[in-house]
């Protein structure tokens, strides 16, 4: 079994269309939707709930109301003002609260409790193309670095379960905690990049933490036919750092064609019933093609 991670160093360069399309392409693997900030894989894959779990990503202070004494120790020592006077009573501001558990320590009388803070939920659905492992982080919810690492777990679960060849796992953008989560341990990264002064600048960023973790990088120009001239300037830089590109998908209005009907580019369909292939649809599946190859001599071979 071999991991893909899909990342990018920033954000919209065209990431989740793409793994939306390789889910099509690539036979015999368990989908994972990592970017719990932000997911957007299931708007593509028409995700069918298998099992929801809860997910809790750390803890929150409550004070029980027939224990406490009223002493105010609480109120001196919460440096986020979280604990307030109520009719009379003590209680916590959900919102306020960090979790830190200085309060806990600090009552003298044992009236307040470190609880399990619901954060989000996590999924195992059956789609079309397979089974996806997608979650959904709380609004302002914090670890989602954590819930990452607990998608990606499951998905090999699942993965293991089904003998699937190939975890394919939409990652999050940037170079931060969530992405740490997500890339450590992975077989091949396939960084996804646009030609801009952002695009080549996150590109940079992204290759150095892959290395960090050695990882090896593969890299997508998206839209590489809008500006020639930093296509070039990311060629270049790819060849002297020794880095393959493995895809140049051209600007293809189809794929915005496809998006509002909420399928994926290299399975659209137009209104009547004529494949339109694309030339975004044609470049993505020679990818996978290279994509593919380099992860099947790995499989042969047992490593």
């Amino acid at each position: 079994m071999k991991e893909l991670l899909v990342i990018s160093g920033k954000g919209g360069t065209g990431k989740t269309t793409i793994v939306g399309s390789l889910a099509v392409l690539a036979a015999n693997k368990v989908l994972a939707d990592c970017d719990v900030d932000a997911a957007d894989l299931h708007l593509l894959l028409e995700p069918q709930p298998v099992a929801a779990t809860e997910f809790s990503a750390s803890k929150q202070a409550v004070i029980h109301p027939q224990q406490c004494s009223g002493c105010g120790i609480c109120l001196d020592v919460c440096r986020f003002d979280a604990i307030k006077e109520i009719g009379g009573r003590l209680a916590v501001d959900e919102i306020d609260c960090e979790g830190c558990g200085v309060c806990f320590h600090a009552c003298p009388e044992r009236a307040i409790a470190m609880e399990d803070k619901l954060s989000g939920h996590w999924f195992i659905s059956q789609t079309p193309y397979g089974a996806l492992v997608h979650a959904r982080l709380g609004i302002a919810e914090d670890n989602s670095g954590k819930l990452v690492a607990l998608v990606r777990r499951q998905a090999r679960i699942l993965a293991e379960e089904q003998r699937a060849e190939y975890i394919i796992t939409d990652g999050p953008p940037g170079i931060g905690c969530p992405v740490i989560a997500a890339l450590s341990g992975v077989d091949l990264a396939l960084i996804i990049t646009e030609p801009s002064v952002a695009g080549k600048h996150d590109l940079e960023r992204i290759l150095q933490l892959t290395r960090h973790f050695g990882v090896k990088p593969l890299v997508c120009i998206n839209k590489y036919d809008l500006h020639p001239g930093y296509t070039e300037e990311i060629q270049q830089y790819c060849r002297r750092e020794q880095v393959d590109i493995v895809g140049l998908i051209p600007f293809d209005e189809t794929v915005v064609a496809a998006l509002v009907q909420g399928v994926p580019i290299v399975a659209y369909e137009d209104r009547n019933g004529t494949r339109e292939a694309g030339s975004a649809a044609s470049a993505i599946k020679e990818m996978w093609t290279a994509i593919e190859s380099l992860l099947t001599p790995a499989l042969s071979s047992g490593s």
